[in-house]
């Protein structure tokens, strides 16, 4: 995929401890992948956070260290804070791997050409990867949005513009 556009990797929830840490909501492959930049992107003034150290909270988010941030009062201020890097910042993917951003706002079609709807989410709750699809239309009563594994049998092929899904695995 060629968009340029910064990928969100997580987002600080506010201080942690009275040195400046912070608590981050990690919203991409975790903590490993946090580790890979030392460097960010931000939606505040200031626009860049470096990173100087991070552990696991051991519930599923980080503490994180910035060298820019001095104290609990400033940790504080960053709460709702996003953290990204830009694209080009990733390592090159292999055949039939996928960053989840890549999947996100792909048109949802059934291998018969039936549109369905767009992807908006991409879960993981242990088993394999799931995209979320809203339909489109998006049904006034009822379920507005359906799942599909990111399986062989499922989802038969993707591109920068549609992800095909087995008719099978379509929801009506």
């Amino acid at each position: 995929m060629t968009d340029t556009s910064p990928v969100t990797l997580a987002a600080i929830t506010g201080a942690h401890g009275v040195a400046g840490e912070v608590r981050l909501k990690l919203l991409g492959e975790g903590l490993d992948a946090l580790k890979a930049h030392k460097s960010f992107m931000t939606n505040v003034e200031g626009g860049t956070l470096t990173l100087k150290k991070i552990r696991s909270d051991n519930k599923g988010g980080a503490i994180a260290r910035f060298a820019e941030v001095e104290g609990r009062d400033q940790a504080e201020k960053l709460r709702g804070t996003t953290l990204a890097v830009s694209r080009e910042a990733f390592p090159p993917l292999d055949e039939n791997e996928f960053y989840f951003a890549d999947l996100i706002g792909l048109d949802a079609v059934t291998d018969a050409g039936m549109q369905m709807g767009k992807v908006i989410d991409v879960h993981n709750f242990g088993a394999t990867d799931i995209v979320e699809i809203e339909k489109d239309p998006v049904p006034e009563k009822g379920m507005k949005t359906f799942m599909v594994p990111m399986t062989k049998q499922a989802v038969l092929e993707w591109d920068s513009v549609r992800l095909v899904i087995a008719a099978g695995f379509a929801e009506d």
